[in-house]
């Protein structure tokens, strides 16, 4: 979901199409494409002034080089996930976790206080977006009257294993047929049944419980900055789940 969009220029096509979302409201801004921000960022709290650089980060061909498991293997199409979860995680408050699968961010957990949290919030809902993909989810009959965010609602509470709608009175208002109930374990059967997802840290993983719950969700790929005290046991823990990870010695923190 969102509110309007920011870019150097349209394509008429694109314009056009972006002039019809949120029935003609939707905001759509156009800059000057040759703008460069200042290089030092200044935030002034209670009269102290509080100076970083900008974040000019760029993910490069090399960004991925340094791989420091067992597992090495690394597609363009996991580069490709990877630098999703990347691009993401520079412009996402930290503390931030990415996964991402098959080109788009899948699940985002920003802001926490620790970076197990992070992972476990990302996780949820890559989880849930992983399980909208099943043919349970798919298969559900939806009354043509429903509109997109009750639906989308809808699914949210099912996959919860929240059988209220369930109930005689209530499914009728929602789909044109009653639908089965989709079992924690049957769900579980199915996330177990997916690989190739990738997840992206802005800061170090400080404790392999980090990596253990990534692998729930099919994560098999993870780039990260390094630089923790536990990175050997980090890393034993993904040669144990054979997953390959590697460093980039950056920092993606965004205040």
């Amino acid at each position: 979901m969102s509110d309007g969009i920011i870019a150097p220029d349209y394509t008429p096509e694109a314009l056009e199409l972006l002039k019809t979302k949120k029935n003609g409201n939707y905001n759509v801004i156009r800059i000057d494409p040759s703008y460069v921000p200042e290089k030092v960022e200044r935030k002034q709290v209670f009269g102290v002034t509080f100076e970083q650089n900008r974040n000019d980060y760029v993910v490069k061909g090399d960004t991925f080089d340094h791989v420091v498991t067992k597992a090495h293997d690394l597609t363009e199409e996991a580069k490709r996930d990877l630098t999703v979860a990347l691009v993401t995680l520079k412009y996402t408050q930290s503390n931030s976790v990415a996964y991402a699968k098959d080109g788009q961010a899948i699940g985002v957990g920003a802001g926490q206080q620790s970076r197990i949290h992070c992972t476990r919030l990302a996780g949820s809902k890559a989880d849930k977006w992983i399980l909208r993909q099943s043919d349970r989810v798919l298969g559900l009959p939806f009354r043509d009257d429903i509109k997109r965010a009750v639906r989308d609602n809808t699914i949210d509470v099912y996959l919860d294993g929240d059988d209220s709608m369930l109930q005689d009175g209530v499914w009728q208002t929602l789909f044109t047929a009653k639908p089965e109930a989709f079992p924690i374990e049957e769900q579980r059967a199915f996330l177990d049944t997916v690989k190739d997802v990738s997840l992206g840290s802005d800061a170090f993983f400080p404790f392999r419980d980090n990596i253990e719950r990534a692998a729930k969700s099919g994560v098999t790929r993870i780039v990260q900055p390094g630089g923790s005290v536990r990175d050997d046991d980090v890393i034993q823990c993904c040669d144990e789940l054979g997953i390959t990870m590697c460093f980039t010695g950056m920092r993606l923190f965004h205040h």
